[in-house]
């Protein structure tokens, strides 16, 4: 019997786990934009004290379901004006170093001067649709475009001090609209 001309499990990247029965996370929007979240029929909460949950909060409850299943999730989200999308998160991938690969610490040197944090910058551009979820880059947020199509993102000037480039991109996820500019 010949040997097989290559080895299986060399140089294959990890493979996800997928259960026969994926988690089920309903996410269902109201009117006012706040948020219900129920994982596999039970609801998913905020903290204790926390307000509820808003539409700006899809990504970091994913995140933390992810986080938590360890597995893929199924996920629909059924808006307030009857639409329902449905979608497969899974999990951030978790990336370790063989010893060889294990990055040589550079020394230390002095960091760049950081401008005066608290203070928001913001850029405001046109051409996007009515209430479009607006990706704001790096991405660290998202914004809605206003009623005439006008989108602003906000950030620290610690944020923007992050990126080398000093660049905020605001992509439109319905209209393809996209800006880039560097707020002052």
């Amino acid at each position: 019997m010949p040997r097989p001309r290559y080895r299986r499990n060399i140089g294959v990247p990890e493979q996800v786990e997928v259960p026969v029965v994926l988690p089920l996370v309903i996410m269902t929007v109201a009117d006012d934009d706040t948020m219900n979240a129920v994982v596999d029929g039970v609801p998913y909460l905020p903290a204790a004290f926390a307000p509820p949950w808003r539409r700006d909060s899809f990504a970091m409850i994913l995140d933390q379901l992810t986080a938590r299943h360890r597995t893929p999730l199924r996920v629909e989200v059924r808006e307030a004006d009857g639409t329902v999308f449905t979608d497969i998160i899974t999990p951030a991938r978790t990336r370790t170093l063989l010893p060889a690969q294990t990055p040589d610490p550079e020394p230390a040197a002095d960091p760049p001067p950081v401008p005066a944090a608290g203070v928001l910058v913001g850029l405001v551009e046109s051409g996007f649709v009515p209430g479009e979820d607006i990706a704001v880059a790096v991405v660290i947020g998202h914004s809605d475009a206003a009623p005439d199509g006008t989108a602003r993102g906000l950030l620290t000037r610690t944020q923007l001090a992050a990126s080398p480039t000093r660049e905020v991109i605001l992509l439109g996820r319905v209209s393809g609209t996209l800006t880039i500019g560097h707020p002052e």
